[in-house]
């Protein structure tokens, strides 16, 4: 299993922080929250990518439209001893995709093409996977695609069963998927509401049903508690944090034991109000 980069879940302080319920739950890869390849940025310079090398093989993800900076951004994690890259071709929010990256990136062929092509040639064959959706608007639109990303040796393609429009609602179309996985000549992930633990079907990534399965456990609460102590470490202050844990248990506000404290820590003001909450 390869653990799904979720903006602001997933990140390097959850990684470490649950890398023994990682470990256990069978997740061998994680792909990081997408990172920006803007011009002159050095990616070693993210929180994702600062340190020593983790527990989990750690996949840094990009997201830009900016082959050139893409190509700088590889480069300099080579450098650093990262073999492997990904691409957000998928990120359905408006704020991203409206200005052509992630999902934005399935509207502009020809920029998305220059992208796969520098990740390529970069990182080397078989070193370069993309992460997108079914299409745009609709969700016949990455079959049309499939003989461009059939020319590339990709490492693999995860493919979030539903278009961009969609977001996160609605039902997953897993025939569409099948039709994408049918043509393609690199091997196809599956991603999208994916239940944990899965069945056994091969190489899948997963989530947001992790996620929930962590807020299952007996010891959610003292796994919270222990996140709370990594993330005071690392941030600056007790609101970053504050935001940081709500993010998270947002995941469990349907779960029985968070469904009656989740009105009461979605409105907390302070780590001592959240603790009180649970």
């Amino acid at each position: 299993m390869i653990l799904a980069p979720l903006r602001g879940v997933t990140i390097r302080c959850f990684r470490e922080t649950f890398a023994e319920q990682i470990r256990e739950a069978g997740f061998t890869e994680a792909i990081t929250p997408f990172i920006s390849a803007n011009p002159g940025f050095d990616p070693l310079k993210d929180r994702e990518l600062r340190g020593a090398p983790e527990q989990i093989k750690v996949t840094p993800q990009f997201i830009g439209k900016d082959p050139a900076s893409l190509r700088a951004c590889l480069l300099r994690i080579k450098e650093a001893g990262y073999d492997t890259a990904d691409l957000n071709c998928g990120c359905p929010y408006p704020m991203v995709r409206n200005k052509g990256r992630g999902s934005g990136l399935l509207r502009t062929p020809d920029v998305l093409e220059k992208m796969i092509a520098v990740g390529c040639e970069t990182m080397g064959e078989g070193k370069f996977s993309v992460k997108t959706r079914l299409g745009f608007d609709r969700n016949d639109e990455l079959l049309a695609l499939m003989p461009m990303l059939n020319s590339y040796p990709l490492r693999f393609l995860t493919v979030h069963a539903r278009n961009a429009r969609q977001m996160y609602g609605g039902e997953c179309d897993w025939r569409a998927y099948e039709q994408v996985a049918k043509v393609a000549k690199m091997p196809v992930v599956p991603n999208g509401d994916i239940p944990f633990p899965p069945q056994k079907i091969g190489e899948v990534m997963i989530g947001r049903s992790f996620i929930r399965y962590i807020g299952m456990r007996d010891d959610a609460k003292d796994l919270l508690a222990k996140y709370i102590g990594a993330s005071l470490e690392e941030l600056c202050g007790p609101s970053p944090v504050l935001g940081r844990l709500k993010e998270l248990v947002a995941y469990w506000k349907d779960l029985p034991r968070w469904k009656r404290l989740w009105p009461i820590i979605k409105i907390a003001r302070t780590l001592d109000e959240l603790r009180l909450a649970y």
